[in-house]
């Protein structure tokens, strides 16, 4: 089968068996097209959580499944490749936070939403890559642990002077890989390109970019900016969605290093098997885990509201 065809009938079953397809952006071109909604982990939860469908298969890394898990526990939920996982979310564990917690009972525990739903059960607060900042700053505590992400935590910490924010060695591996001499060069060869870099990425890469922002962030700022070339400082695919959706502009990945194999291992074929009955991975969570893991998310929603 061709790429057209296995979309064609992905196009079909989705619609005679009424589930809505969840891709993460930084999935495949080929898979975006067939989505029903694209978007970063929280956006897509949110969207799960509004829509009438009853079944979602989720084209993206477990954690993304099980957050639209929690958000929505009555309606079922289809991880499209079960071996998706994500080095950030699965770095830390419940129990290593609970002793991290019993040193420091008097921080506020901030966790990024890119965590499993277990850990989110021990955590105060979930964040995401747009919100941190806002939702540090509300939290009434001005002494913060934030995990996993040392990075996006050091980018919110020189945010929050007036806070004492206690950060972990964890993070993304991905964009912790690309350095600045990396940068350097794309500036070089590209002089008149705005670098667009993700918090993710190193405190150095951070303070060298010219905008700094979630992915959703990065994408609507190259798309509405006034310059014609941007260096996308996050994960590979979404310079390619943005040519594809800015042909008049020029966009150059910041390092071929931001390739992220969990989120590449969802395939096409992977889809039309979930759909099918012959792949894929249903996502359970007991009710306890469902309860206190929304805990940390209905804190984020008040916090942002």
């Amino acid at each position: 089968m061709t790429i057209a065809q296995i979309q064609a009938e992905i196009l079909r079953l989705k619609k005679e068996q009424n589930i809505c397809i969840l891709a993460h952006s930084y999935q495949a071109r080929e898979i975006v097209e067939i989505a029903d909604f694209t978007g970063d982990s929280y956006a897509l939860s949110v969207h799960a959580s509004k829509t009438p469908h009853y079944a979602f298969l989720m084209c993206g890394v477990r954690f993304m499944a099980e957050t639209v898990k929690i958000l929505s526990p009555k309606k079922k939920v289809l991880l499209a490749n079960p071996a998706a996982g994500c080095p950030m979310a699965e770095q830390m564990d419940k129990e290593l936070i609970q002793a991290v917690k019993a040193q420091y009972p008097d921080y506020t525990v901030v966790a990024y939403i890119n965590t499993t739903a277990d850990l989110k059960t021990v955590c105060d607060v979930c964040v995401t890559s747009s919100s941190a900042v806002q939702i540090c700053r509300a939290i009434e505590n001005d002494k913060l642990l934030f995990i996993p992400d040392c990075n996006l935590g050091d980018y919110v910490a020189r945010q929050l002077p007036e806070k004492t924010v206690k950060l972990l060695q964890g993070g993304c591996p991905i964009h912790a890989a690309v350095n600045l001499g990396e940068l350097k060069a794309m500036r070089f060869s590209h002089p008149h390109a705005a670098v667009l870099a993700h918090p993710e990425c190193t405190p150095d890469i951070v303070a060298a970019a010219d905008y700094v922002g979630s992915t959703s962030g990065i994408m609507e700022r190259a798309i509405s900016g006034s310059e014609n070339e941007y260096i996308i400082g996050t994960e590979l695919s979404i310079a390619e969605h943005l040519q594809y959706n800015c042909p008049g502009k020029q966009f150059y990945p910041l390092s071929k290093k931001l390739l992220c194999p969990n989120m590449k291992l969802t395939t096409l074929p992977d889809v039309l098997k979930a759909l099918t009955g012959r792949g894929g991975e249903e996502i359970t969570l007991d009710d306890d885990t469902i309860h206190s893991a929304r805990r940390c998310i209905d804190a984020m929603i008040a916090l942002g509201s």
